[in-house]
């Protein structure tokens, strides 16, 4: 099978480290020339939670060649039209892209290189790019090694296909095949809300999220619109280890300081992590902030739930592309705490 990692960033350069140690044909796929050039001399280096080093295969879209068996695409939807575009002459009838971008990107993509040639999933683990052909994994490796990857077709069958690529993803990490497509996408984007969106917010990492009184509640916020607006539309959130996401809707305010809790157990592994929409706007790059929490404010349109947390995000993420500066923390989170205290939804104790 001849395997394309397309996206080698932070999380590709790990997931192609793995598969090439693996012994298996992949080629990591990346538009920097500079990183490309350190991954073909120096190989993938993994620093972090575990030190780790493997000889990979590495070229720029230019190069791409021949037909791939199997795509892992992990490039950002911002250029989804031109990345797929450039991608369908290397695809075969029996070739098959797996999308494990942020977001909810599955419908675009299957519109483009076609719904049967696409399986989709969700990356568990979080990964920071540190300088070319160096990647930093921020999740604790025992998590990493139990829970990197969900996937799943869309109608939810356990084909052999999904079967193929889940060995394939084994060699990463521990891999869970998913029946309900969509709603594990939409567990997923809750997270990212939460947790990504506001890192890029306020320049924080996971757990200075997590250990801020502020931002730790405007994260439950985020996640009670995100599963608000998912459930008006029909979506069922997939269980993940065994949670129920849709529990953290907030019922009255006394389920707040549990919700809070509820994160701070789910997200221990993961305080390392900095957001990659953060890490776009340190290198001044626009961010997947539409796609991610600027989904929820659209979704939203017509069902007459409000959304004032996620609109804060995307407006002060919006701001700093606009600025092409990183966000203060100081400046952003006072946002919150005013939208807090204007929708009397603070606890005297967290």
């Amino acid at each position: 099978m001849r395997i394309a990692v397309l996206g080698a960033g932070s999380l590709g350069t790990i997931i192609g480290a793995f598969i090439s140690a693996g012994g298996k044909d992949v080629e990591l796929i990346d538009v920097n020339q500079e990183h490309v050039d350190a991954l073909n001399h120096s190989g993938a280096k993994i620093i972090g939670t575990i030190e780790y080093q493997a000889k990979v295969k590495a070229i720029t879209p230019g190069n791409m060649s021949g037909t791939y068996d199997l795509v892992l695409l992990l490039t950002k939807q911002l250029y989804n039209d031109s990345v797929l575009q450039e991608l369908l002459p290397f695809l075969g009838s029996h070739s098959v892209v797996c999308s494990l971008q942020n977001g909810i990107p599955e419908e675009k993509v299957a519109f483009i290189v076609g719904r049967d040639r696409v399986v989709a999933g969700a990356v568990e683990f979080g990964a920071t790019y540190m300088e070319p052909g160096v990647s930093m994994l921020t999740t604790e490796f025992s998590k990493f090694k139990n829970f990197a990857f969900q996937i799943g077709e869309f109608n939810g069958e356990i084909t052999e296909r999904i079967q193929r690529i889940k060995s394939i993803l084994e060699l990463v990490g521990g891999t869970h095949i998913s029946n309900n497509l969509i709603g594990t996408k939409w567990s997923k984007l809750l997270i990212n809300n939460a947790f990504s969106g506001m890192s890029a917010a306020l320049n924080a990492t996971y757990g200075e999220i997590l250990d801020h009184e502020i931002a730790i509640l405007s994260a439950v916020h985020i996640a009670d619109e995100t599963i608000r607006v998912g459930q008006a539309n029909g979506i069922k959130f997939d269980r993940k280890r065994n949670f129920d996401y849709e529990t953290l809707r907030i019922q009255s305010e006394k389920d707040i300081p549990e919700h809070v809790e509820t994160f701070r157990f789910i997200l221990k592994a993961s305080r390392m992590l900095k957001a990659s929409m953060l890490q776009d706007l340190e290198k001044k790059r626009k961010t997947e902030i539409d796609f991610i929490n600027g989904v929820i404010p659209r979704l939203a349109e017509g069902t007459g739930i409000s959304t004032p947390f996620n609109d804060m995000v995307v407006k002060l993420v919006k701001a700093a592309e606009e600025s092409h500066t990183v966000p203060d923390f100081d400046a952003n989170i006072r946002c919150f705490e005013e939208l807090i205290e204007k929708s009397k939804l603070i606890v005297s104790r967290v």
